[in-house]
């Protein structure tokens, strides 16, 4: 009888493999970083057969390091950095361009050429997205417009689009020798190309877009077996299938409707349960799938969606050289009682929810003598801080539910001062987690239910525990003062990119 469910967790950075109990704690992990690339200003790209080397070597070292046998797996979880778009030949497995990652702004003009006819939130109702560089289908569009002899190909059915899970589980299950082409739900709800209603490719909107449908994957549940994977899990189900941020909605067990979480990475993602039918946003958010489980009603989210939160620390320490390691800067805005005045605001891909302006570009506004690097390092972590606020207001507005408490995962989670600074800005509880890694629970959760390790999710919600609460201790004038300086710091970052 099988012990674990595992899951590989291929984020924006790096690629982890993570084996899990039975009881939700992590037996093993092995992770490893990718080179990102940056052709040009706002061009960002990965390349995809260093991922795939990545996962190989990942799921090698935790099973090696935790002496498991791959027989001992019970079926394995996929779980991606999610808009990131690969379009490869299905003979040979070779990328016919590098990744393009989902901070890339290099659609702008594609996106705005769209939007000419019924502005940004043309096809929302349709997609439950606005016309936005983030999303998939640009970015396919993109590849055939601009890479020699791809359309031709695209259209023969020789090449084939994929998110970075559809990638590594073709590769996972033999590649180009009967690779499985497929993605789940809540892939395929951030191409601009699936239909809410439908859970299917929309007609209407290959054709805007010019994307041939021979090219796209499978839409199956994100519970369920694709296929048995190759060489060293060979035999094992590859049965579960989320976006990053849908995997750790799941791994926090926010089943319910009215339950949310924050995750706090590279970027940082809120994601609020609405239930079996969508909520389309008045607030600028994203109409977005949850998950779904085998044959089971599909489960809706609406998503706040922010670029730059980890990523502004990594910026501070790769670019700027402030600190030598990313949780440096907790002990660097400890220095200091306060930001100074400065408020950071980090537009660097533009602005994701609820504003969506591609034109923005970041700022450090109210800098004066008195600023040191102690106040730019705590106006990185209140960046993070405000930006999530802003997006729990527009959840309230949308679904009408007041948030009494925030279940918070990702790296960030550790740092203290940020999360009881969360807490004071958001006049709410903050809940981390005994297992802060979430993501790749979700996907092992729901690669283990698909085959019967997990039975039902009741015996999920059994395995939460909490590690960690953080209360709201600032003074509410202070809140409002402080909350107000923030907005109006990010209105002076709009409109900089003039095309």
């Amino acid at each position: 009888m099988a012990k674990y469910a595992a899951a590989v967790d291929q984020g924006t950075t790096s690629t982890r493999f993570m084996i899990f109990d039975h009881s939700g704690k992590v037996v093993a992990v092995d992770q490893k970083e990718h080179e990102q690339i940056y052709p040009k200003p706002g061009w960002v790209e990965h390349n995809p057969m260093e991922i795939w080397s990545r996962t190989q070597e990942v799921i090698h070292g935790a099973l090696d390091k935790a002496g498991i046998a791959p027989a001992d797996i019970s079926a394995v979880g996929i779980t991606n950095q999610r808009e990131t778009t690969v379009v490869w030949e299905k003979a040979t497995g070779k990328p016919v361009y590098n990744a393009i990652v989902w901070q890339d702004t290099r659609t702008d003009l594609i996106c705005n050429e769209l939007a000419k006819d019924g502005g940004q939130d043309r096809f929302r109702l349709k997609v439950g997205l606005p016309l936005a560089t983030y999303f998939s289908g640009p970015k396919i569009k993109w590849i055939l417009d601009n890479v020699e002899g791809v359309r031709a190909k695209a259209e023969k059915g020789e090449v084939l689009f994929g998110n970075i899970d559809t990638w590594v589980i073709w590769n996972l299950t033999g590649g180009p020798k009967g690779g499985v082409h497929v993605t789940d739900v809540s892939n395929a709800s951030r191409t601009m190309l699936m239909n809410l209603e439908t859970l299917d490719w929309d007609p209407d909107m290959l054709k805007v877009m010019g994307i041939p449908k021979a090219m796209l994957p499978k839409i199956s549940p994100s519970s369920g077996v694709y296929g048995n994977a190759v060489g060293e899990l060979a035999g094992i189900p590859v049965a579960g299938d989320l976006g990053d941020q849908q995997a750790a909605l799941f791994g926090q067990t926010c089943f319910s409707p009215g339950e949310a979480k924050n995750t706090y990475g590279t970027g940082c993602f809120m994601l609020l349960n609405t239930g079996t039918k969508p909520v389309q946003s008045k607030n600028g958010l994203l109409t977005t799938l949850g998950y779904k489980i085998g044959d089971q009603p599909a489960v809706y989210c609406l998503e706040g969606s922010i670029a730059i939160t980890g990523a502004l620390v990594q910026w501070l320490r790769d670019n700027l050289g402030l600190i030598a390691k990313s949780p440096d800067v907790e002990a660097l805005a400890r220095t200091v009682e306060d930001n100074g005045g400065i408020y950071f605001v980090p537009a660097f891909s533009g602005l994701f929810a609820p504003y969506w302006k591609s034109d923005a570009r970041g700022a450090i506004v109210g800098m004066t003598r008195y600023v040191n690097k102690g106040h730019i390092a705590r106006a990185t972590l209140e960046a993070t801080a405000f930006q999530t606020r802003e997006v729990l207001d527009a959840m309230n507005k949308d679904s009408g539910v007041n948030l009494t408490a925030l279940k918070v995962d990702g790296g960030m989670v550790y740092n203290d001062l940020l999360m009881q600074f969360q807490a004071d800005i958001l006049g709410v509880p903050v809940i981390r987690p005994s297992v802060a890694e979430t993501t790749a629970l979700g996907a092992a959760y729901a690669a283990g239910l698909a085959v019967g390790f997990w039975a039902k999710i009741e015996d999920l919600r059994a395995n939460w525990g909490k590690d960690h609460e953080w209360t709201p201790k600032m003074d509410v004038a202070l809140r409002d003062k402080e909350y107000k300086n923030w907005k109006k710091a990010v209105t002076r970052t709009f409109d900089w990119v003039e095309n």
